[in-house]
């Protein structure tokens, strides 16, 4: 009898080292077979500004035109957080760009 169970114990040990490998699979096949090509599929900007004072700017995020949106986007983000859309065709909001852009290039 103890010679039936010698058998056995190799094709379980392939059995649980296979779900083993099954297991840590399917997690990843599914983050990666779910990951978003672009984080929104829509426009960002609904309304925009025409320009703001460049000392209450921290950050500005360009993004071009694509798939997601058929106008360039410029949204800022502002010293208290918030975020506001700008006109990117607006003169005052190029020159921001612009500072923006040497300011960034200077560190």
């Amino acid at each position: 009898m103890a010679r039936a169970a010698t058998p056995a114990a190799p094709r379980a040990l392939r059995l649980l080292g296979a779900a083993l490998l099954l297991l840590l699979l399917v997690p990843a096949g599914r983050r990666a077979a779910g990951a978003p090509v672009v984080a929104e599929l829509r426009c960002q900007c609904l309304q925009t500004l025409q320009g703001i004072h460049l000392k209450n700017i921290q950050n500005v995020k360009v993004t071009p035109s694509g798939p997601h949106c058929a106008q360039t986007e410029v949204i800022a983000t502002l010293k208290d957080g918030q975020e506001v859309c700008l006109n990117p065709e607006a003169p005052m909001v190029k020159r921001i760009i612009n500072k923006m852009l040497n300011k960034g290039s200077t560190n």
